[in-house]
């Protein structure tokens, strides 16, 4: 063979072998992409790492006295690495039991062998990420740290777990809608919706890798961006108060099987609300907050409007309330297609003063002081309406205000010939539990209205962010002159008209009942038995000489046979007016005591800690003779100028003398030392069933009664 021909076979062979080659790597790249393409996309699923968002620490809200309405609590979700290298076949099975036992200790949603199968089976499917408990407690994180296995830590024991954290009420339903929430994809509700930039924080980032199963693990336990925690809010929510005012709407609905209904009570000179219940009935016949009422739901008020109207009649000097009106036989007609307008009471009221129309709430006598002054000038009367802001939402920070709809003469297609009339009490037009409120609350403030709030600082670690101050809507809604007139008509109505109910002793209530028919969208106004249904209401101020607080309370559809407002909502407000003013010292007339005062006669009182009787026969200008200065428990004595303070003897390895003692005392003592109390009456202890200086156990029951 020559030469050229050895050298042209050679590179014959290197061509062929080439060739094959690249049919090997096109056979190849065929196969991995067409047969094995799912399989090696996700294994690099599983192999990818990407930063993923560590949510902050939501703010908390707090009520006025700092009591918590909403946190985030932290919990945990468990997980565990079954084929952590660390973790020998040897070393799993000596350890899977008991960690079966003690998660069956620690969590009863499963028995000691079905957390030990499942732990078996995950090891025999090698999870990498497998799912123990969500929704952990930190106590019980802290307890799980140090089952079998898991104490050996992330590593050496396959221990996995994640923060997150989850949005709870401490006094769950109450003012559960004012306080909200803030959900993806749903529409803000209540303080967490309205203040949601504030209290949602700066979210972090956290380094993690897709595990099978589309799982992310973290790559290691810090964050490489650390969330910011969002601020707080402090409410103007008195939560005492606003458990009152709970409790009693939900005894009045229950009695009178309504529908709904809300309470709204409000700081007559800033605007804070402090306390708003709304409660609707559901098909079980329970009550639950479904609904802001107060500030979604935008009705005919009825009665209470009949305030508006007589202030745009004496503010432009039309009457007086001494001026006489006649309401007639109980019957009035103000258009030509004989419409009749009935008055509260069959028969009529006849010739009345205007203060007492608005006292007993007519209906023909107040129509009738509107028609006869504004029949001619119809503009006038909406116009004065419109400045007093009565046709404008109030702009509240909690989202869902119901819109106000107050007609007009000029341009509205839908005013007709008894418009005017039953617009004058209460009817043809719409406004809010709130808004009616901030109309009276303006009333009470001496004519300025100030916008409803519910939020009083934001704060951050304790850092003050923002105060919001009190906003005024309308610096004057009318002049003092006609503020000081209505006044005493809403003080008429408590004292001798409609509101009668609402009298009491201790301070003065002035307000103004509302009992309004709430037409059926199908049937209107028609009479029938489905065919409209009634609205209660009452809202008012007290102390009615110098008002701090405005209240309103308005119950939908009792279904028996009360549905005034004085009957249905007088009773809330007066229950909700007396809890304020028992506790509202401020609001309690003062009473002078100069310090020459001589003591006629000196108080018989407990006995029971010295130093609290020291500081109150103190305040009470008492002298008092400290026998045992040093005693912590001393007896008193009564004598004709002053209490001598005698010494106790309180030793805890036998039974006290408590006879003598206000049950509080004695609680604080025998409690302490161990012994279940039981009390029966009240006053003071006249007998205990355990002899004093007896020996005693810790658990042994002592029987104290008061006479």
């Amino acid at each position: 063979m020559s030469a050229g021909k050895d050298i042209w076979w050679r590179v014959y062979i290197v061509y062929i072998v080439m060739c094959l080659f690249g049919v090997v790597i096109l056979f190849n790249v065929f196969k991995i992409q067409f047969y094995e393409g799912d399989q090696w996309q996700q294994k690099g699923r599983e192999l990818t790492t990407a930063l993923k968002t560590i949510p902050a620490v939501r703010g908390n809200i707090y009520a006025a006295d700092g009591s918590l309405l909403a946190t985030s609590v932290p919990k945990y979700e468990i997980r565990m690495d079954m084929v952590a290298e660390a973790i020998t076949e040897d070393l799993f099975m000596e350890n899977v039991s008991p960690l079966a036992d003690s998660l069956a200790i620690l969590f009863d949603s499963k028995s000691a062998n079905t957390f030990k199968r499942d732990l078996i089976a995950a090891r025999r499917d090698s999870s990498r990420y497998y799912l123990v408990k969500r929704e952990v407690s930190y106590n019980q994180l802290q307890r799980l740290k140090k089952f079998p296995l898991f104490n050996r830590g992330r590593y050496k024991g396959g221990f996995i777990y994640e923060q997150y954290s989850k949005r709870e009420r401490p006094f769950r339903v109450l003012a559960a809608r004012t306080i909200g929430y803030d959900r993806e994809n749903a529409k803000p509700v209540g303080l967490e919706g309205a203040y949601s930039v504030e209290l949602k924080g700066v979210d972090g980032l956290q380094l993690k890798k897709r595990m099978a199963g589309g799982h992310w693990k973290p790559v290691r336990d810090g964050n490489e961006i650390e969330p910011q925690d969002g601020c707080d809010l402090y409410t103007t929510i008195d939560i005492n108060i606003q458990d009152v005012a709970e409790s009693a709407l939900l005894k009045q609905l229950q009695e009178n099987n309504a529908d709904h209904g809300c309470v709204v009570l409000m700081e007559v000179e800033t605007g804070y609300i402090k306390a708003i219940a709304n409660l609707k009935r559901s098909e079980n016949g329970n009550y639950y907050e479904y609904y802001n009422y107060a500030i979604g739901e935008s009705t005919e008020p009825g009665s209470t409007f009949k305030l508006a109207s007589l202030v745009v009649a004496l503010d432009h000097g039309m009457v007086d309330i001494t001026d006489s009106v006649d309401a007639g036989n109980g019957v009035a007609y103000y258009s030509a297609e004989r419409i009749p307008m009935h008055d509260s009471k069959r028969g009529g009221h006849g010739k009345i003063t205007i203060k007492r129309a608005l006292e007993v709430s007519s209906n023909i006598g107040i129509s009738k002081i509107i028609y006869d002054n504004y029949n001619q000038d119809r503009q006038a009367f909406v116009d004065k309406l419109y400045d007093m802001n009565l046709h404008q939402p109030l702009g509240l920070e909690i989202a869902g205000e119901g819109m106000p709809m107050i007609k007009t003469p000029e341009g509205d297609g839908h005013w007709s010939g008894i418009t005017l009339t039953q617009m004058s009490i209460g009817y043809e037009l719409r406004m809010t539990t709130m808004q009616v409120l901030c109309f009276y609350n303006a009333i009470a403030n001496n004519g300025k209205m100030v916008k409803p709030l519910f939020v009083k600082e934001i704060k951050k670690g304790g850092r003050l962010i923002r105060s919001i101050d009190p906003e005024v809507i309308n610096p004057k809604i009318c002049s003092q002159e006609t503020i000081d007139k209505v006044k005493e008509c809403l003080e008429g109505v408590v004292e001798n008209g409609t509101g009668k109910n609402l009298k009491g002793a201790s301070f003065k209530i002035a307000g103004k009942t509302g009992t309004a028919r709430i037409a059926n969208d199908k049937y209107g106004y028609e009479y029938g038995d489905k065919e409209y249904s009634y609205q209660a209401s009452f809202v008012g101020y007290f102390p009615a000489d110098k008002p701090k607080y405005s209240c309103i309370v308005v119950v939908n559809a009792p279904s028996k046979d009360k549905y005034y407002g004085s009957a249905i909502s007088g009773p809330i407000f007066k229950e909700i007016a007396d809890k304020v003013y028992a506790n509202s010292i401020e609001i309690h007339e003062s009473v002078e005591v100069s310090e020459d005062s001589t003591i006629k006669y000196v108080p018989y009182s407990k006995n029971g800690n010295q130093k609290d009787l020291q500081r109150i026969f103190t305040e009470l200008h008492i002298p008092t003779n400290a026998k045992s200065p040093d005693s912590k428990w001393v007896v008193t004595v009564t004598k004709e100028s002053e209490v001598d303070l005698e010494h106790r003897k309180v030793d805890e390895k036998q039974i006290p003398n408590v006879l003598g003692m206000g049950a509080q005392d004695a609680l604080h003592i025998l409690e302490n030392m161990g012994l279940r109390v039981q009390i029966k009456g009240s006053g003071i202890i006249k007998t205990q069933s355990l002899q004093a200086g007896a020996a005693y156990k810790k658990g042994d029951r002592i029987v104290l009664e008061l006479s």
